[in-house]
């Protein structure tokens, strides 16, 4: 499948009538995208059945501004056929906007490669059933189409399956630039994430800024009538000459260098050096001996950094640092100086089984609530030995969710101020109440009196309701010794769900 973009040059009734004039548009124009090998092109027709298109009573109408210039520029089928063959012997795809249904007989005919539906065609329910029997891409303007209308065309050629562009059109000839609606390409690419989405562009043609402003918003199908200026034959207001159209192709060309590629990228490495230059570095602010932790309260961030030293940037909650030699206050922690490990894709891992349990066991967490992990003996260990908690409300009263993943165990603890109260909502779990063990299921209430040891084991995995007096981050007591001395054994997301 060829990815480029792809643009499409408008003939409509800009061969004048005229097949040596229509001829030399094609040739025109080959030369005109000569070299802009990283697009690809399409020449566009339009066939009516003129015989049938004009109804019996309007026919011969100059007054009718249309019949006048359809009837004028009238061309055969085999004219027709003409500039197909000289379309694809100029190197371009072959695309036709049929108005009827004869026409499409006369793509099928004519082995044209694309259809396109014209904005004035987009719910001509009869002619959209015909296109849809025909094994070929569709390319659709939108102007003046609702969203509702809009989805309905969507699904009807969508469940044909077709390969379907939408494109964005304004039916203004030519459209001034408050009426271009551009942010109108991010709600199609929004609302049809499966569907090509294109700018079918009928402003001033001398006016390069759209075509970058598409690229910009992921557009890929671009549209536009072309003319060409040859004695009596004059371009109107919204179609290219050649040259307009080489300016056209060059703008979006460098709109798709600005633009690059549309998956994140690393980042350059001038951008790196430059900015670590201007990050703050980790500074201890006193003596660190070999092998010790380092924690928030031995460090300071400051500018300038010294190379290799490690920064404020990387300095995070995930991360724990153990000193390889010692550092004197006021010196600088290198990057060579300590051993790092990250915690970040433990806490990941917890946050997706945390979230699996509650959707598993139809639990409704309140948007917004803090998601608090208790890694009692570091992340390492926590599928082992930890618990996760939803604070929903902390007043007089509290209200908690409580979650332990299967084969977790929370260790014993007791509370001095605070009364709580376990409601079992989802699995099972062993309560230890003063060293006595109680088995819970689904339904059963337990209350926890103050000063009372608490510990829990599961192996299904448990969410159950805590209902209790105040919480203090204070009052929290654990048998275990070494647990109190572990000053990070909780990780607080507020932004988990």
């Amino acid at each position: 499948m060829d990815n480029r973009p792809l643009f499409i040059l408008e003939m409509a009734n800009n061969h004048m009538g005229d097949l040596a004039h229509g001829r030399a548009l094609i040739a025109a124009m080959q030369a005109a995208v000569h070299g802009f090998d990283d697009f690809q092109f399409a020449f566009k027709l339009q066939y009516r059945d003129l015989d049938t298109f004009i109804h019996s009573s309007a026919k011969g109408r100059a007054d009718i501004k249309y019949v006048k210039r359809f009837e004028e520029t009238r061309l055969s089928h085999a004219q027709y056929l003409e500039l197909v063959t000289a379309i694809h012997a100029h190197g371009f795809i072959s695309l036709c906007t049929p108005f009827d249904e004869p026409s499409v007989d006369l793509i099928e005919a004519h082995g044209v490669e694309m259809v396109k539906i014209a904005s004035a065609s987009f719910t001509d329910w009869p002619l959209l059933e015909r296109i849809a029997l025909v094994d070929k891409p569709v390319i659709a303007s939108t102007a003046g189409a609702s969203l509702d209308e809009i989805d309905a065309v969507v699904s009807f050629l969508v469940h044909r399956g077709k390969a379907l562009t939408l494109m964005h059109c304004v039916a203004e000839y030519p459209t001034p630039d408050a009426d271009l609606r551009l942010s109108q390409i991010d709600v199609l690419r929004t609302r049809y994430p499966n569907v090509r989405i294109g700018f079918s562009t009928h402003e001033d043609p001398a006016d390069s800024v759209p075509v970058m402003m598409a690229v910009a918003k992921g557009a890929t199908v671009f549209e536009k009538h072309v003319a060409l200026e040859v004695g009596a034959y004059k371009a109107n207001a919204y179609s290219a000459t050649p040259d307009q159209v080489r300016t056209w192709l060059t703008a979006a060309r460098r709109a798709f260098a600005m633009s690059g590629p549309a998956e994140r990228l690393e980042p350059f490495p001038e951008e790196g050096a430059s900015l670590r230059s201007l990050r703050r570095g980790v500074f201890a602010v006193r003596p660190v001996a070999a092998g010790q932790s380092l924690r928030r309260d031995d460090v300071e961030f400051a500018f300038p950094p010294v190379e290799g030293q490690l920064t404020a940037n990387e300095w995070s909650k995930y991360a724990h640092y153990t000193t390889r030699v010692a550092i004197a206050a006021g010196e600088p922690v290198l990057q060579m100086a300590i051993d790092t490990s990250n915690d970040r894709s433990l806490v990941l891992n917890a946050v997706r089984a945390v979230k699996a349990l509650l959707t598993q066991g139809n639990i409704i967490v309140p948007g917004r609530a803090h998601l608090e992990i208790s890694h009692h003996y570091g992340m390492a260990k926590f599928p082992e030995t930890g618990l996760s908690m939803i604070t929903v409300v902390n007043r007089e009263y509290a209200k908690k969710l409580l979650v332990m993943l299967p084969g977790q165990t929370h260790p014993e603890q007791y509370h001095h101020r605070k009364e709580e109260t376990f409601v079992i909502l989802h699995g099972t779990m062993r309560l230890w109440l003063d060293g006595e063990a109680r088995d819970v299921a689904p339904g059963d209430v337990v209350t926890v009196s103050r000063e009372m040891r608490h510990k829990f084991h599961t192996d299904t995995g448990v969410v159950f309701e805590e209902i209790s007096s105040t919480h203090f981050v204070d009052d929290s007591f654990y048998t275990d010794s070494a647990i109190a001395a572990n000053t990070q054994r909780k990780t607080i997301l507020a932004f988990w769900m």
